[in-house]
């Protein structure tokens, strides 16, 4: 019995810490058609939302960079990234000309830490209330190393990502954006391995 009970909390915290470990790459994404295609969010519900784990790599160019505008409709693109759908999946076959992206999470970060970003065309990045790049603008393919000078932890990101004035369309991000579990994960874990933590104390009263 005793070698049934350790087995099955083995099982437990194995699918905990597996569990954690999907939910901690997780970033959710919005994306809204039209407008300026500056990296500013517009008012109003998102067109489609989606999520992707880290890390980011958007390419109109596609995996074989097969030219310019080979991925250029919101499906496309947001599969190069490896983004699932949620909503609007009617706008698969939109243009992305042009668009505006927001990425949400949570990230692990420390205060001195530099990063580089890779975007065409604009693209702010707040982590915390420390904002890290502001760059709404139109640009050509561009590599921007940032260094974030905010507090060391985990702390909640927002990226902004805009698209317009043609193809590419490019954002490939390597901060790291997938250290941190989610605590509604960590809380389920918890909660799945506390029958065996009580069964246990009580043998052990029990024997004593």
């Amino acid at each position: 019995m005793r070698i049934k009970k350790l087995q099955l909390a083995l099982v437990a915290a194995g699918v905990f810490a597996s569990v954690a470990t999907v939910q901690a790459n997780l970033i959710t994404g919005e994306l809204w058609e039209g407008g300026t295609g500056w990296a500013v969010v517009p008012g109003g519900a998102p067109d489609v939302t989606f999520t992707v784990d880290s890390p980011l790599d958007f390419d109109s160019r596609g995996t074989a960079l097969s030219g310019p505008g080979s991925f250029y409709t919101v499906g496309s693109w947001l599969g190069t990234g490896g983004a699932t759908i949620v909503t609007g999946a009617s706008h698969a076959g939109d243009s992305i000309n042009p668009i505006v992206v927001r990425f949400t999470g949570l990230v692990s970060v420390t205060s001195g830490q530099q990063f580089s970003v890779a975007h065409d065309d604009g693209l702010t990045l707040t982590i915390g209330s420390t904002s890290v790049i502001n760059l709404p603008g139109p640009y050509s393919p561009t590599v921007t190393t940032a260094t974030y000078t905010g507090p060391s932890g985990n702390l909640p990101f927002e990226l902004v990502y805009g698209e317009g004035w043609g193809p590419p369309a490019v954002l490939q991000v390597d901060l790291p954006l997938s250290n941190v579990p989610e605590p509604t994960t960590v809380l389920a874990g918890a909660l799945l391995l506390l029958p065996f933590g009580v069964s246990t104390i009580r043998n052990l009263r029990r024997k004593a």
